[in-house]
């Protein structure tokens, strides 16, 4: 990896919101609240290795390291889940004689109401698709698995493949000129900011400014 190099998650954070991505990879801010701390209980359960994830017929690896190097990626993260199911058309795992077929299985909270996934889980996974066939080869599938509803979405990630591919690396090269310059983007006309763990910071009220313009006084004074 180089110094360009981009971590899955940070996709994510991005398209939620640029100025939010910013403060976090850029200005190294960071704040949490009630939906963070439940997406981070949810994800701590997946990745216990103390109570692993099974299921009939399949071989399942948590917490898996990927990566792409090739040229316009750069992206490297962890997977949540995959899940081999023997496939005689599927790929050789460690130089073994059975072939196996990949899916990636990405957990998330909460479904969105209207809608089968929200826009910036999907592109996290395709990114995720292709650090693992970049890894193991082949052409994996992907899900997304909503825990309030126990639900998998199956992922349109091969259909749509060029579509998503020429997003994606659009995406990361305004990610890389903003880190290059320091830059942090603008927050967006009509940015819903309501549930958002960085709002405090990045929005903060007019009390809480003045209080801390009151702390930095006096922490000056006590310089002097």
């Amino acid at each position: 990896m180089n110094d360009h190099a981009i971590t899955i998650r940070s996709i994510q954070h991005y398209m939620y919101c640029p100025h939010r991505w910013g403060l976090l990879e850029i200005d190294r801010a960071w704040a949490e609240n009630f939906f963070v701390t439940k997406a981070n209980l949810m994800h701590r359960r997946v990745h216990d290795p103390d109570h692993p994830y099974t299921s009939r017929g399949k071989k399942v690896f948590t917490s898996v390291s990927v990566y792409n190097d090739q040229e316009g990626y750069d992206l490297y993260g962890v997977t949540d889940c995959l899940e081999l199911t023997e496939d005689p058309q599927g790929i050789a795992i460690d130089g073994g004689d059975a072939r196996y077929k990949i899916c990636i299985v990405e957990y998330k909270p909460t479904q969105p109401k209207k809608k089968d996934h929200h826009e910036e889980d999907l592109m996290q996974v395709f990114a995720q698709k292709l650090c693992v066939d970049h890894v193991f080869g082949g052409d994996c599938d992907a899900v997304i698995y909503y825990a309030d509803v126990k639900k998998r979405v199956v992922l349109p990630l091969r259909e749509n493949f060029a579509e998503y591919d020429g997003k994606l690396k659009e995406m990361l090269a305004e990610m890389r000129e903003y880190q290059g310059s320091g830059r942090i983007p603008m927050i967006k006309k009509g940015q819903k900011c309501s549930g958002c763990s960085m709002k405090d910071l990045c929005m903060p009220t007019v009390k809480k400014t003045k209080m801390f313009r009151k702390m930095i006084d006096e922490i000056r004074k006590m310089e002097v």
